[in-house]
């Protein structure tokens, strides 16, 4: 052996040796690196394992101190690179650790802990499509068995079929493969699954408890699947080993924000904006915040500095549009109307930006070139999420058919006595946020807004249908015993335990396509209070016409299919009002404006409430509000919108003749035992 060669091997071996200290002694792989300085200067691999000391230690200035020369004298290693990322990013320099992370992916494209780190700080600025790409590339590049590379490369392409077959094939052969585990739970969780992945992840950590990524899979599977507590857990430990991580934390304040504690999500919010002041994304999840906790200044700071950052940016714009109090000016207008000329504008911003210059146009009373861009938006929006009339037609039916007063006798005493929720269902825009601020605004009743555990409930019914070939989750509801239908009410008051802050005996659970549901919950929860919200059936289908929901309402994006849909929904709560006598409340909103103290005592005393002034008062409850009439229920009751929509009532003809009879007997109900 030459000397040469003898010095090379001395020095692979004490390189060797700091790499393996930094995970347990970086202090100790500091010192090696150090030394090795001292016998060959200027030595990168040295330098790079003596800057990641650093950043092990918490010393992030003399990390960026060895990390930035460097990556300046060796651009093209792609190790540098992402370590100075870490670096950057934990020293608050978001923007600048992403342009950093990019660079070592771009230097070595199977980078897996670089594509990991990419992603988790994409996952921070809210750019969602690029963290899945960079967290798929992850998975890609993080095996190097061909089975699962293969597998790897399906999940990324989106076949996945392909993948889950190679996945439970090479399962089958190696059980404890604790990342073919993970990849089959993100199988699972792309196809809505969330059970699956759950039980699959939580294997994957039994095996490995130190398995970050899959734990931050677990995380958001549990955020998705609406269980907002357990997934809290799961960050909190993220977090306890990494608390700087930034897609750890803006996971953390998205559970916040589903938990309702809006305050701590606000202060983490604030924290990633120091670290990646420029990401229009984050300034618009800042803004959603800030609005729901009665920020508004802030929230409207916080969108306008969205919109500086992307003018293109239609979910800003829709986002202070739908404050229902901001008024555009002509520059505002201008502003939009520049960027909807733009040929290469996302398709799904483009409609935001249509739905936000309707709401300022109707402002300026320009109600023909408003109701233009409404309709050019709800085009939009259907073009992407596709609506079949027919078939909610055909659900409801089969609801009506099988919910009897016979259905109801037969199990009578079934379920579970809690006397806490009260329901309130409709359509949405029909003056449900207006009732919850009333009822919440009585001392013995919390306001939780939109739960969606009772769809949640659906979805578990609906696989045993599934599994028994019946065509609607109600076969299996009705196939249930009483003390399975016990463990539903059971199990839904658990599940929404989490939504309530106050200690109040009731609680208010507004989700409005609950309507669809009353058998469920009648059957399931037997005292709870359900209130039926009401609005003259033009005012409300145009108003909802002109809304850009976020998700859920895919019906309401043609006039003919609102208007059936609401003719649906009347005809389902008339058969209930027979087959349920005085088990629904209904509040017609019109009346609820003429004889507010009148209908609120009415109201109160559905629920089993003594009156208490403070419900007359409901515009001073200054609790979150989620919802997009949470301005206008921070006012007194609001009368302009009772005769609104009549500046748009020569283009409504749809609906007016999907509404038939309905809309010509309001507020008195047809008799549907006559219809074809």
């Amino acid at each position: 052996m030459t000397a040469a060669t003898e010095a090379n091997v001395n020095l692979d071996a004490a390189l060797a040796q700091a790499s393996r200290l930094l995970a347990d002694a970086p202090a100790l792989a500091g010192e090696q690196a150090l030394e090795i300085l001292k016998v060959v200067p200027g030595e990168p691999r040295a330098l790079l394992f003596l800057g990641m000391s650093w950043t092990a230690r918490g010393d992030l200035s003399r990390a960026l101190g060895v990390l930035e020369p460097l990556v300046q004298a060796h651009p093209r290693f792609p190790a540098a690179h992402h370590e100075l990322g870490v670096a950057l990013g934990r020293s608050g320099r978001g923007d600048e650790a992403l342009s950093a992370l990019r660079r070592a992916v771009r230097l070595k494209p199977d980078y897996a802990k670089a594509w990991l780190a990419l992603a988790d700080h994409h996952s921070a600025t809210g750019d969602l499509e690029e963290a899945d790409r960079a967290y798929a590339n992850h998975i890609r590049h993080s095996t190097r068995d061909p089975t699962l590379l293969a597998a790897a490369s399906a999940l990324c392409d989106n076949r996945i079929p392909e993948a889950e077959a190679r996945l439970r094939e090479h399962l089958r052969r190696s059980p404890t493969d604790v990342a073919a585990i993970r990849m089959l739970a993100e199988v699972a969780a792309r196809i809505g699954r969330y059970e699956d992945a759950e039980t699959l992840l939580s294997r994957c950590l039994e095996l490995a408890p130190g398995f970050k990524a899959a734990r931050q899979n677990l995380a958001q599977v549990l955020h998705r699947a609406n269980k907002p507590a357990e997934a809290l857990v799961e960050v909190d430990r993220l977090l306890r080993d990494e608390p700087a991580n930034p897609g750890y934390l803006n996971l953390k304040a998205v559970v916040l924000c589903r938990l309702g504690d809006f305050t701590p999500a606000i202060a983490i919010y604030d924290r990633i904006l120091r670290d990646h002041p420029g990401h229009a994304n984050v300034w618009l999840s800042h803004g959603h915040a800030l609005k729901t906790a009665n920020e508004l200044e802030r929230a409207i700071a916080a969108y306008r500095r969205s919109i500086e950052l992307d003018p293109g940016f239609g979910e800003a714009w829709w986002s202070l549009a739908n404050l229902k109090t901001v008024r555009f000016d002509s520059a505002d207008v201008a502003a939009m109307r520049t960027q909807l000329e733009r040929d290469e504008l996302d398709p799904d911003q483009r409609c935001n930006l249509e739905f936000a210059l309707g709401k300022a146009l109707e402002d300026e009373a320009a109600y023909a070139e408003s109701f233009e861009h409404y309709a050019r938006g709800n085009a939009l929006r259907l073009e992407a999420i596709p609506y079949s009339a027919e078939e909610t037609t055909a659900r409801l039916r089969h609801a009506r058919g099988l919910y009897t007063p016979a259905f109801f006798a037969d199990r009578a005493g079934w379920g579970c006595p809690d006397r806490d929720p009260i329901f309130i269902v409709g359509l949405p825009r029909a003056g449900s946020t207006l009732i919850e601020q009333i009822l919440s605004s009585h001392s013995q009743v919390e306001g939780t807004s939109e739960l969606p555990e009772i769809i949640s409930l659906t979805r578990a019914l609906r696989l045993r249908a599934d599994a028994s070939g019946a065509s609607y989750y109600h076969e299996a509801l009705a196939a249930l015993g009483r003390d399975e239908v016990r463990e539903l009410g059971e199990q839904y008051l658990e599940r929404t335990r989490v939504h309530r802050k106050l200690g109040r005996p009731n609680f208010i659970d507004k989700m409005p396509n609950n309507f669809a549901h009353l058998g469920l919950i009648r059957l399931a929860l037997p005292n709870a209070r359900i209130i039926d919200a009401r609005r003259h059936p033009m005012a409300c289908c145009f108003s909802g016409y002109k809304q850009h929901f976020a998700r859920g309402q895919n019906f309401s994006y043609g006039l003919a299919d609102l208007g059936r849909y609401y003719r649906d929904y009347v005809e389902l709560m008339a058969h209930f009002d027979a087959a349920l006598p005085g088990h629904v409340h209904r509040v017609v909103y019109e009346r609820m404006v003429e004889d507010t103290e009148g209908e609120v005592r009415r109201l109160l005393a559905h629920c089993g409430l003594p009156f208490e002034p403070g419900c007359l008062k409901f515009f001073e409850n200054d609790r979150p509000v989620r919802t997009a009439s949470s301005e206008q229920v921070r006012r007194p009751i609001y009368r302009e919108g009772v005769e609104h929509w009549r500046h748009y009532e020569s283009w409504l003809d749809p609906l007016r003749v999907a509404l038939g009879p309905v809309l010509e007997q309001y507020p008195a109900v047809p008799d549907f035992t006559e219809a074809p």
